[in-house]
């Protein structure tokens, strides 16, 4: 085996071979003075005396087998066995006229030639040191290397490639994407099959005819291209739109087409903005939104019923929600009985008079009354007091139930916020019934806010059982207008006091059974927190406001200046 491993070896050239006694580049550059090429031995040339070498059975002067181990003997000194390498410029080749060469008995079948050239230490592939008694690597043996120089005896002219008739035609210098260039896969075969063609001689326009590439495909795929940037470009603009562009709105005041628009209690700019878009009032909630964020006054906009019209403005809806115009809500004013918000909201929602009283009777206990509002005895009214005084949505079409329903929710939810569960053992009363039953009298007696913590304090002093002015009994007409259902001023005493009715106070000593009205805010906050001055007596001469005394006497003159006063009318 050679020291490239590849099998026994080639043979020595032949001297018919016209290469013969040609080494390459070392047999025609050869300097004195230059380090050998083979591991700094000395090489031999064929002017040169040679010492005697052994080669098995040649005969002298025959040149030695590669790849076998010579011997030099020079000085008299003895060199160890040192594998050379020797670069093969091509494998084994036959060339025309010349047979095969064979070795017989060691020796040339055809007879001995002259000693060869040893490859000359210029030679940059052969300068590569031979490792004492190993191998080395060969640099030519991958399949992805370049092929081993050409010596320059055997360089020959790239031969030009074989012309044809075929034109290319007018698009010769068309690109290969059109034209039909780039296969590489044809011309890698070619160079797999050509005999020895290195890589540069492919297939030139000469060979197989190019196929050409389709126009239409590249149509095709331009208004692919097209469409998907089209596509990017439009969906794009939609999301710029929805996250930065101007909301869609309408313009103007409305088409003239009225539509009635219900808001619910608490709700805020969305939620406003879907029930008017849901409507057809607005084009769109974050138009809206915007609008009413503008509007200084726009978070004013309260829950209620609302006639619109359709197709407006977002800005034009905000204004008209903000006038009274707009407003078609039920409002339940304070101090209102419920005999009266009864009638309201039958007339409200189209229904026979009677209807919600009726129900309101039979059905009291599944409104929502707290449990502390519910089994007191003699009670005109279980709803009395719960159908607090706000405003709201009611319309035709909804039923008495659902109406009443939200009054009390509203009652309920404000007495908590209040805690008139939680303060009224505070003020000597059993619980937030009777406190509750003391703001509908001071809502009843006052005639401004500023008489309700006063009032508050007049029914708290007349409630001890041993005051000196009244020994507990409270004596307000309000009670007993409330059991006559009325609102009379001239009433006389004897009628009072002998009227038998748990509601009448001038007939029954401490607080009614239960609330005679439905106060609003600010009684609640009177009786709450009343005033401790020590007020006893009360009168109104006006109307509108009262004037508070903190004995009879003093009482007495006011009813006579109040009663001259009406004498002169």
């Amino acid at each position: 085996m050679t020291e490239y491993g590849r099998g026994p070896g080639s043979e020595p050239w032949h001297p018919e071979d016209p290469l013969f006694g040609d080494g390459g580049w070392e047999g025609q550059q050869a300097h004195a003075g230059r380090q050998a090429a083979y591991g700094g031995q000395p090489q031999h040339y064929p002017e040169q005396p040679q010492q005697p070498q052994q080669y098995g059975d040649w005969g002298d002067g025959q040149q030695a087998a590669y790849g076998q181990a010579q011997q030099y003997q020079q000085q008299g000194q003895q060199y160890p066995e040192q594998g050379q390498q020797y670069p093969h410029q091509y494998e084994q080749q036959q060339y025309a006229g010349q047979g095969q060469q064979s070795y017989d008995n060691h020796d040339w079948g055809t007879g001995s030639h002259t000693q060869g050239q040893y490859p000359d230490p210029a030679d940059p592939y052969g300068q590569q040191a031979a490792a004492y008694g190993g191998e080395q690597h060969d640099y030519y043996g991958t399949p992805d290397a370049y092929p081993p120089p050409v010596p320059p005896g055997r360089r020959q002219a790239e031969p030009e490639p074989p012309q044809t008739d075929w034109d290319p035609g007018p698009d010769q210098g068309e690109h290969a994407f059109f034209a039909g260039g780039g296969d590489e896969d044809e011309d890698d075969s070619d160079d797999e099959s050509g005999g020895g063609r290195g890589r540069g001689e492919r297939r030139g326009r000469g060979g197989k005819p190019k196929k050409r590439r389709s126009g239409m495909a590249c149509l095709v795929v331009v208004l692919i291209f097209g469409g998907g940037v089209a596509g990017v470009g439009y969906f794009g603009y939609q999301f710029y739109e929805d996250r930065f562009g101007p909301a869609p709105d309408y313009a103007g005041d409305g088409n003239g087409d009225q539509v009635t628009v219900v808001i619910p209690k608490g709700a805020g700019g969305y939620v406003i903005g879907q029930k008017l878009k849901a409507a057809g009032v607005i084009q769109s909630v974050d138009a809206f939104v915007s609008a009413q964020s503008s509007n200084p006054d726009g978070k004013s906009i309260q829950d209620g019923v609302y006639t619109l019209e359709k197709q407006m403005s977002a800005a034009s809806a905000v204004e008209l929600m903000l006038s009274p115009k707009s407003r078609d809500n039920l409002i339940i004013a304070e101090g209102s009985r419920n005999t009266a918000v009864y009638a309201l909201i039958d007339k409200r929602l189209g229904v026979a008079d009677g209807t919600t009283a009726s129900v309101a009777k039979k059905k009291y206990r599944d409104l929502g009354l707290p449990d502390w509002a519910l089994n007191h005895p003699d009670l005109k009214d279980p709803l009395e007091g719960f159908l607090y005084p706000s405003s709201y949505a009611a319309s035709e079409g909804q039923k008495p139930e659902t109406v009443l329903k939200e009054m009390v929710a509203r009652a309920t939810e404000k007495y908590e916020e209040l805690g008139l569960e939680k303060k009224a053992e505070g003020l000597g009363l059993d619980g937030p019934w009777q406190l509750l039953t003391v703001a509908s009298l001071a809502q009843a007696e006052g005639t401004s806010h500023d008489d309700f913590r006063k009032m508050a304090e007049v029914v708290y002093n007349r409630l001890k059982p041993g005051n000196s002015e009244t020994y507990g009994s409270l004596e307000f007409d309000s009670t007993y207008n409330y059991v006559k259902n009325q609102s009379k001023i001239d009433l006389s005493i004897a009628e009072l006091r002998q009227y038998n009715n748990p509601y009448n106070t001038y007939y029954v000593k401490g607080l009614p059974p239960g609330p005679i009205d439905n106060p609003g805010e600010e009684a609640l906050k009177g009786a709450l927190n009343p005033t401790k001055q020590g007020w006893y007596y009360f009168i109104s001469l006006d109307g509108k406001t009262s004037k508070f005394t903190k004995t009879l006497a003093e009482h007495d003159k006011l009813v006579q200046q109040f009663n001259a006063s009406r004498n002169k009318d």
